[in-house]
């Protein structure tokens, strides 16, 4: 018989990163636990105790199944270019890896394209079977049944069509050795009697019915509300949203206030829709958008031969809003005239069109909305102090998404569904590790930088898989891994990347040169290396050119000719 060997599995160690700074760990993208197998013991005895031995089956069954679908996507990522048994045997290799259980391949024969298959495993060390057997003893049935629904996952992503793995000797039934045989489900002839395991069982179904049921009544509820598209669950979040509830019933002027595309606008639409002006227009006006020499004639109208080319009269801005909510963004950028003219009308309630001595009242409500801190403009004569006052009746801090992270994930996934929708593309969704990205990252465009961010995922991502890191966060580095992995030992020890920046480090310290001498040589080195181009230079190490030539200049022994020539070659 001929004797089936494994691949050499170094591709798979160095995949496991352990992070001690943020308490994870992954498998490339997805984010792994380790735990002990005497607590997922006692919750399979627990479960078993509580909704019977064929509910948990099935539970389990089911995960398995999960972690060996997800497995296969990575099998075929990293290994898609190999031979088929190859790639095949990332699976069992990634089920030791994982600590689940040893797998020694006794028969295999599979081909993809016609769906055939027919593999035959021994399993040693299952977990599952050491944590069954003392609790229940020598059982008629086999205990395995994570380890099942893994290995039937796995293999029916792998190769498109559903196989089914059965044990047909099991430890915990008395076998000395777990050994499992997988095959298509029409090839079992109790296939269907096996397929339920697979299958949601009606205690889930009634939970999800459950689960729908209270989706709807939420939706329901905020559609009764006329809340567009409010999507968040952090405490700021949550305040800023109360706010605007309680304020819409009230005509008083509200004053938006937070960073660029925190989503001003979005929560001055959710106050018009709260509002009894729900039926009136909504009118959204960018003040940093408007000409100076223009904002009278924008914001209140003209007049016919108001001026050179006024060849007929036209409302403003205010008119339009009449009866409903104007709202003014970046009203911070407003020229001081604009400003003048803005507190004629808030507090007269009335305007005239440019051109026009007539007057016209208007009823309007205002949100006016800001990035900039009111209060020092005023201070520094940037902006009305009278017409601040009049704005900032009530005030409400929209805070920045880096200080909303638990909004995160249900914004992804909202707009995830919204941009597969509109570029007709199906994904899994997003991985883990670009997930923990988003969270991570600083957010200093917001939400508006988040949406930009997710659509690009959406368009970079392959049909059918995952977003991933690379396919968001294309200009900026990949986060910093602890440096953190598995050798061949199975030990812990610092990547290659790391211990290379280390062994580095610990050799210009041996070598004595000095700090000074260390920054000229590498200068000098950056500028020869692009052969003189100073930009170049500039951007190897990371630096402006401006700071670039600096340092040259600073440094003695650096090519400081050269900075001064590129100098004056600029100027």
């Amino acid at each position: 018989m001929t004797t089936i060997r494994y691949p050499e599995s170094n591709d798979l160690r160095e995949l496991v990163r352990f992070s001690e700074k943020d308490g994870t760990i992954w498998l490339a993208e997805n984010r792994m636990i380790l735990m002990h197998s005497a607590a997922l013991g006692m919750l399979r005895k627990e479960l078993i105790g509580s909704v019977g031995k064929e509910h948990t089956r099935r539970i389990f069954t089911r995960m398995g199944y999960a972690s060996g679908v997800r497995d296969a996507e990575l099998a075929k990522r990293i290994r898609g270019d190999r031979n088929v048994h190859d790639a095949f045997f990332t699976g069992p290799q990634l089920h030791m890896l994982e600590g689940i259980v040893r797998v020694s391949p006794v028969k295999l024969d599979m081909d993809v394209p016609s769906g055939r298959f027919f593999g035959e495993f021994l399993w040693e060390n299952s977990w599952e079977e050491d944590e069954h057997q003392p609790e229940f003893g020598r059982d008629p049935e086999p205990a395995c049944w994570s380890q099942i629904g893994y290995a039937s996952g796995y293999t029916s992503a792998f190769m498109g069509r559903f196989i089914l793995f059965k044990e047909t000797e099991c430890v915990a039934c008395g076998h000395n050795t777990c050994r499992i045989v997988g095959k298509p489900l029409e090839e079992w002839e109790d296939g269907p009697e096996y397929a339920k395991y697979f299958e949601l069982d009606s205690m889930l179904n009634h939970l999800l019915e459950l689960r729908n049921q209270v989706d709807y009544l939420r939706a329901a509820i905020q559609q009764q509300s006329h809340l567009p598209e409010m999507l968040g669950v952090s405490k700021g979040f949550t305040n800023a949203l109360s706010l605007i509830t309680r304020v819409a019933p009230a005509q008083i002027t509200v004053l938006l206030l937070g960073e660029t595309g925190v989503g001003k606008e979005r929560f001055a639409r959710t106050l018009h829709h709260l509002s009894n002006r729900r039926q009136g227009p909504f009118v959204a006006v960018n003040c940093a958008a408007l000409p100076h020499d223009l904002i009278e004639s924008e914001l209140f109208g003209v007049e016919k031969g108001a001026f050179t080319g006024a060849q007929s009269s036209r409302m403003g801005k205010f008119e339009r809003a009449d009866g409903g909510t104007l709202f003014l963004d970046e009203i911070g950028e407003m020229s001081l005239a604009g400003q003048a003219k803005l507190l004629r009308a808030l507090e007269q309630g009335e305007i005239e069109r440019l051109g026009d001595d007539r007057t016209r009242k208007i009823n309007v409500r205002l949100v006016a909305a800001t990035n900039i801190d009111l209060q020092t403009a005023v201070k520094e004569g940037r902006f009305r102090s009278d017409l601040f006052y009049r704005l900032n009746v009530f005030p409400i801090q929209i805070p920045p998404l880096r200080e909303r992270v638990a909004d995160i994930k249900p914004l992804v996934d909202a707009m995830l569904e919204r941009f597969c929708t509109v570029h007709e593309k199906r994904l899994q969704g997003i991985s883990d590790k670009a997930m923990q990205m988003l969270k991570q990252y600083r957010w200093p465009g917001n939400v508006r930088e988040l949406e930009n961010i997710i659509e690009r995922g959406v368009i970079l991502a392959p049909i059918g898989g995952w977003v991933e890191i690379e396919h968001l966060f294309t200009l900026i580095d990949e986060m910093e891994s602890s440096g953190i992995g598995v050798s061949s030992t199975g030990r812990l020890e610092e990547t290659q990347a790391d211990a290379t920046n280390q062994s580095l480090v610990e050799s210009v310290l041996a070598s004595g040169i000095g700090l000074n001498e260390l920054e000229s040589r590498l200068l000098n080195a950056a500028v020869s290396k692009t052969k003189g181009n100073l930009a170049g230079a500039a951007r190897m190490l990371g630096i402006t050119r401006p700071q670039l030539q600096y340092r040259l200049r600073k440094c003695p022994d650096a090519d400081s000719d050269m900075a001064a020539s590129e100098s004056d070659a600029s100027t």
